[in-house]
């Protein structure tokens, strides 16, 4: 419906800009319940054994379409025009709702009716606070994205740093995402992670590794690695990331972590922004990514000596 909308409004002369606003701000709101839902209804459509590589494949498909979506976007608006573009993801949405509608779960809803409101608000919060593991998890991505993430200074480094104007940043902005869906295609044939603890840990100094490289460069082939290089990290701390809670999570429970994961990814993400904007208007961009990148080493050094249970932490097998 919102998707309607946009369609609507930018084929009509002169309408109100509040009401382009208000239609985002239906928009995501339905996909703050949506991105839950989705999560949590995975462990109910494969075998436990095989949750690991599910959550890998959608990691990867999720990956591809912020590789291909915005690609298809721009080539639509240049071509034809916003109406266009906004109609094909009207036609593209009800394509996902007829695959969802297919969908047939496999394993028996829990018996225990979940409670609702506040009290299911709680119940998630007090699951997650309670298990050392799940938020040392969160927490640690919740901090690395927010000091580590370089999205923001990527037009500063095109135009000021770098100087390869906006197709360099284009090149830029892609790196991310194909090194996110290559390393999520890689992961699909590989056997599940078994130290998953450790994969966070690893992956997230890696990250942390990767972005200070990138602040650093002043060369566009090794920007272009480096950045490449945030993806692969991002994508693995991503996939064993999810897979350790949805693994970790009793089924009744599950949609309410799962909310509380993407409330942590949600704030992490729009914290990152405001945080780089803040200390690169005080110092400078590249002090602003190097920091960061620095910021994300004690993060991890943190939440390993505070939650020591986190590295040791293997790919939970049992029911």
């Amino acid at each position: 419906m919102c998707a309607l909308g946009l369609t609507a409004l930018s084929s009509t002369p002169g309408a109100p800009l509040a009401a382009l606003f208000g239609v985002f701000v239906v928009n995501f709101t339905a996909l703050s319940f949506e991105a839950p839902a989705r999560q949590s209804m995975l462990p109910r459509l494969v075998p436990r054994e095989e949750l690991p590589r599910a959550v890998t494949v959608m990691s990867a498909g999720q990956a591809l379409a912020f590789v291909t979506g915005p690609t298809l976007a721009g080539f639509l608006l240049g071509w034809f025009g916003a109406t266009v573009a906004f109609g094909v993801s009207v036609a593209l949405i009800a394509v996902s709702i007829a695959l969802v509608l297919a969908v047939h779960e496999t394993v028996e809803a829990p018996a225990r009716r979940p409670v609702v409101g506040l009290a299911a608000l709680r119940e998630g919060l007090k699951y997650v606070v309670g298990n050392k593991i799940v938020l040392g998890a969160l927490s640690i991505d919740l901090f690395a994205v927010i000091f580590g993430g370089a999205t923001a200074m990527l037009p500063v480094y095109a135009r000021d740093v770098l100087q390869i104007g906006a197709k360099g940043y284009g090149l830029l902005a892609a790196c991310l995402d194909v090194g996110a869906l290559a390393t999520s295609l890689v992961m699909i044939f590989m056997p599940p992670i078994q130290r998953i603890g450790r994969a966070i840990l690893i992956s997230v100094v890696v990250y942390g590794a990767a972005t200070i490289a990138f602040g650093l460069s002043r060369s566009i082939p090794l920007s272009v690695a480096t950045y490449f290089l945030v993806g692969v990290a991002d994508q693995v701390s991503v996939v064993s990331r999810s897979t350790l809670v949805q693994l970790s999570t009793p089924d009744e429970l599950r949609g309410r972590v799962s909310s509380v994961n993407m409330v942590f990814i949600i704030a992490s993400n729009q914290l990152s922004v405001a945080e780089s904007g803040f200390v690169a208007a005080l110092t400078s961009p590249t002090f602003a990514v190097v920091s960061g990148g620095v910021m994300v080493f004690l993060v991890a050094v943190v939440v390993a000596l505070l939650v020591p249970e986190l590295w040791r932490a293997k790919t939970p097998t049992g029911a």
